[in-house]
């Protein structure tokens, strides 16, 4: 078990990392000034590139949706990976050895290097089955994906392949390429017989099955001839790489899509999620020989982001009571899920393949669109198993049908469902509703009682909404990545967003932007001005404390001084920060750049100046001269002193 990563280990794999790099591999970047560039978002659908990446502050920014952050965050939203592997990601990517609190330990290099040769070995193997699809002994494999309406064009989006018959051909392929048996044996691809190993996979029709990141970890068989005696469908076994629990079949295809659409789609075969991709149900996955479980639970939920925001599951099941019991297992599931789960069943029983394959591509959308709440699929499956025409069949199914009406987590929908339930056994809804509310008060004293005196669902999780300021666009559901969180009983501040058409509010922008991206330029007499300048714009005042209490201890390293600030800031102001460090300075070359802050940071203190110099123009219209001298001839002083210090700033800018 990992320990907690080491926080200098952290900020070390944050500064070493380009993130323009990492982001290159996932969006077109392009230049956009200095220092800065820019691309499509990936986080929500645009036509003009808004959004912008500042590898010298190691920030991304998009200021279409508000999207924002680090590196780090980056890897988490795109790749759909906890914090911590995140971390581990890329800390493997630049060659760095993390370190780790606790006594924990993460993976050694030695496991690394096992991890990436079976990784390696997937790939080789993915690659020579898709070639070997093409094969003139592969006839019956094209067959079988033409038969079911899949050309050439669909077999290559889903990398299927062909696995030669015969013992040992991918066997001599990857020992060409260097690996050795007790290697290969790791994998899971081969199996053991007297005479060593040899092929696990032999004449069948291959799908590669991958992790979220979109690696290879092993593979699906389809049996083609009548003389092969092995069960339908063959799987990899439990590896390394390979657990069945937690994978989910063209989840590397669809991850973006449930991202966007708040939509996963879950179903009972590779083909099925080929027709479903193919029908334009870019959401759709399925097992992998398994029941869909806590696991892929786990998974569905980080991608749909399931914080009670919306979001929908809808499980296909075939109409066969098999295809109902695996309905009524996802169920029992539901209870961990916010979203909202959905059945769709089609009633002639034909599963998304062969719908697509008799009615075409609109008769899978329509079966999608068909859906209807999981629980009342499983309401009227527990009917279905008792005599409602008999007395005791009807006080059977109440008794077993009113716990799954309390199961539903709205409040406000189950006393119609109970109503419903009245209505399908003949009984008097006050009956029905009694025998409801008894079940509920049941569940609820058993999920508040003390562990292991129960049995009872879990909580769901929290539907709590976050902090924002106002007119921003963006809630805030907690800190980002590396952020301290603030305790739950903290009061967040509420902040307006500037007006852009204040010219006040538009120089302290401009000021913040310069000592947010460049903050080499404060130092000396300029840090002094710059901590005692007042700024007025509430939003920017309280940027302007977190830099005067955060100090110049990571002025040198602009990466470090912008993660500091984001610890300093109020939370709700933590985007706001992360889009005046990225936002573009408008200069082409580094002295120009250098110019421009001189010139702006100039621009704030003469504002300053020009407020002091009011207030104390103001006091010396209010002094009387000849009661008070001294104090008049100060003031004096001062007044000429402001005007020189105005005046040496212009002509430095």
């Amino acid at each position: 078990m990992a320990g907690l990563i080491k926080r200098e280990d952290i900020d070390e794999v944050r500064q070493r990392t380009d993130i323009k790099e990492v982001i290159d591999g996932y969006v077109t970047l392009k230049g956009a000034g200095l220092g800065s560039y820019k691309g499509l978002c990936p986080f929500h659908d645009e036509r003009s590139p808004s959004f912008t990446v500042r590898p010298q502050v190691g920030r991304y920014h998009c200021f279409g949706c508000g999207e924002d952050g680090d590196v780090i965050s980056f890897v988490q939203k795109l790749d759909h990976t906890s914090f911590h592997e995140a971390v581990e990601k890329l800390a493997h990517r630049i060659g760095f050895e993390l370190h780790y609190e606790d006594g924990g330990s993460g993976p050694n290099r030695e496991d690394i290097g096992r991890r990436q040769r079976l990784l390696d070995a997937h790939k080789i193997a993915d690659e020579y089955f898709r070639a070997q699809l093409l094969t003139p002994g592969a006839a019956e494999g094209r067959n079988f994906l033409y038969e079911r309406g899949f050309d050439r064009a669909a077999s290559e989006q889903f990398g299927v392949g062909y696995a030669p018959q015969g013992w040992d051909s991918l066997l001599k392929h990857l020992r060409g390429r260097g690996y050795t048996d007790p290697e290969l044996k790791l994998t899971g691809m081969f199996s053991e017989g007297g005479r060593g190993i040899y092929d696990r996979f032999r004449g069948r029709l291959i799908w590669p099955i991958r992790d979220i990141a979109g690696d290879t970890i092993g593979f699906g068989a389809r049996k083609l001839y009548e003389d092969d005696q092995g069960p339908k469908y063959l799987n990899t076994p439990e590896t390394a790489l390979y657990k069945k629990s937690q994978v989910l079949y063209g989840i590397d295809l669809a991850k973006r899509n449930i991202a966007k659409d708040r939509q996963l789609v879950v179903v009972e075969g590779y083909t099925d999620v080929m027709a479903c991709h193919l029908a334009g149900i870019p959401t759709a996955v399925a097992t992998c020989g398994t029941a869909f479980g806590t696991e892929h639970i786990k998974v569905a939920r980080r991608l749909l982001s399931d914080d009670g925001s919306g979001g929908e599951v809808i499980f296909t099941f075939d109409g066969d009571a098999a295809g109902q019991k695996a309905a009524l297992r996802a169920f029992e599931e539901d209870q961990r899920f916010v979203a909202q789960t959905f059945v769709a069943v089609e009633p002639s029983g034909a599963d998304p393949c062969e719908l697509r394959q008799s009615k075409g591509d609109s008769a899978v959308r329509d079966l999608i669109a068909s859906r209807r709440p999981l629980f009342e699929f499983a309401i009227r499956a527990t009917l279905k198993r008792h005599n409602l025409d008999t007395v005791e069949g009807r006080i059977a199914a109440l008794r077993e049908s009113a716990p799954v009406v309390a199961q539903i987590r709205d409040a406000g929908i189950r006393p119609a469902y109970a109503r419903e339930l009245a209505g399908w056994l003949g009984m008097p809804v006050e009956e029905v509703s009694r025998a409801v509310g008894a079940a509920t008060k049941r569940a609820a004293q058993a999920a508040s009682a003390p562990p292991g005196t129960g049995h009872g669902h879990g909580n769901a999780p929290g539907q709590g909404g976050g902090q924002g300021y106002a007119g921003s666009g963006r809630g805030f559901a907690g800190p980002g990545p590396g952020v301290a969180p603030l305790p739950p009983s903290a009061v967040l501040p509420s902040f307006n967003r500037p007006d852009p058409r204040d010219p006040v509010a538009a120089m302290e922008r401009q000021a913040l932007e310069v000592a947010l991206q460049e903050p080499g330029i404060l130092v000396g007499e300029t840090w002094q001005r710059f901590s005692e300048a007042r700024f007025s714009t509430p939003a920017y005042l309280a940027i302007h404390e977190a830099i005067r209490a955060a100090g110049l201890a990571f002025a040198g390293d602009p990466v470090r001084w912008v993660e500091q600030l984001l610890h300093e800031v109020p939370e709700p102001l933590r985007p706001l920060v992360s889009e005046l460090a990225v936002v573009p300075l408008p200069a082409s070359t580094p002295e120009g750049v250098q110019r421009y802050c001189k010139d702006i940071l100039a621009r704030l203190f003469e504002l300053q100046i020009t407020r002091v110099k009011a207030e104390k123009m103001g006091q010396l219209q209010r002094l009387d001269a000849s009661a008070d001298p001294e104090e008049f001839q100060r003031l004096n002083r001062e007044l000429m002193q402001l005007e020189m210090q105005r005046r040496s700033l212009r002509a430095d800018a």
